[in-house]
């Protein structure tokens, strides 16, 4: 069995942040969120890893981290590429918007041939979180051509997840008796206030409650190869009918795919919970608490560099 590769999307616009937030240090040695990351994913096991970035920030990133982890891991970059799309399709005039994460994933399917990991450049995810992920793909026994392909996702409880600072982002898991996926809802914008945490989807013209123990995803996923051609033959059809509809800001999304590939009986995902903490920086205010936070896990010994 092919040792599972680490994949790391880090080629997002950083809107709501001001800038190429992950190459932004968060500790005062100058280490980036990526350092502690790799330095998970490498006492976990994974001895690969494949960054995907934009052509632009090749340099910056390759003396951000690429060329400091080179001598420890086998590193390779992919580009996702605003025009990297199927024959006959086209970038809408005025489109500056990448595609979204599984656009990001697909741009792998040249590099990648066996199992591995997908996290967020800019998200630290916590020590148990790699182990959980690449002890399932090690001893996942699955055939890449057989039908249900078995993947895995990496889940945090929601109030580990929010910020103090403004909305986020998260798809809130349905899982059934056994611990597997059944769906993903995604909540655009959900806010942390005193008494719980809310979400809105008419631009907070009403409110509804989430738990603070649900299960969020935080776009860390343990899959086979076959999830790159599940996204390279269904690339098209979303693009068939959401070019239409929102040219510009359309998005195609992993967690989207991986659902229709559940509603149809395609794949199975087992949902592990870790019980770290999140810490991410979606906004500039976000920064003092996550450097704080990363200052503690050093103190605590569990990071030695």
């Amino acid at each position: 069995m092919k040792k599972p590769a680490l994949v790391v999307m880090a080629a997002g616009m950083g809107s709501r942040y001001g800038g190429l937030k992950q190459i932004d240090p968060v500790d005062r040695d100058g280490h980036i969120i990526m350092d502690f990351s790799i330095y998970d994913a490498l006492r976990a096991g994974f001895e690969k890893v494949v960054f995907i970035i934009k052509k632009e920030n090749e340099a910056m990133f390759r003396e951000a981290i690429g060329d400091r982890i080179a001598s420890q891991m086998e590193v390779q970059y992919v580009f996702q590429d605003l025009y990297n799309l199927p024959e006959g399709f086209s970038v809408p005039e005025g489109r500056v918007k990448p595609w979204g994460t599984g656009h990001a994933v697909l741009s792998c399917i040249d590099v990648i041939d066996g199992p591995f990991a997908v996290i967020n450049a800019d998200d630290y995810y916590g020590v148990h979180a790699f182990q959980l992920a690449y002890d399932f793909l090690t001893s996942s026994e699955e055939n890449d051509e057989k039908l249900p392909y078995r993947y895995v996702m990496v889940g945090y409880q929601l109030q580990n997840t929010l910020t103090d600072f403004g909305h986020v982002a998260r798809g809130v898991c349905v899982t059934d008796e056994k611990g597997f996926l059944q769906k993903i809802n995604e909540r655009t914008h959900i806010e942390k206030r005193d008494n719980g945490a809310f979400y809105t989807e008419d631009d907070g013209e009403t409110w509804n409650e989430l738990p603070m123990d649900c299960t969020v995803s935080m776009n860390m996923w343990g899959f086979s190869a076959s999830i790159l051609r599940e996204l390279r033959d269904r690339f098209p059809v979303f693009l068939q009918k959401s070019l239409k509809e929102n040219p510009l800001k359309c998005e195609y999304f992993l967690p989207f795919v991986v659902d229709e590939l559940l509603q149809e009986k395609k794949a199975t995902v087992q949902v592990v919970t870790s019980p770290d903490r999140w810490h991410g920086v979606t906004y500039k205010e976000d920064k003092p608490a996550v450097m704080a936070a990363i200052q503690a896990l050093k103190d605590q010994g569990l990071y030695k560099f």
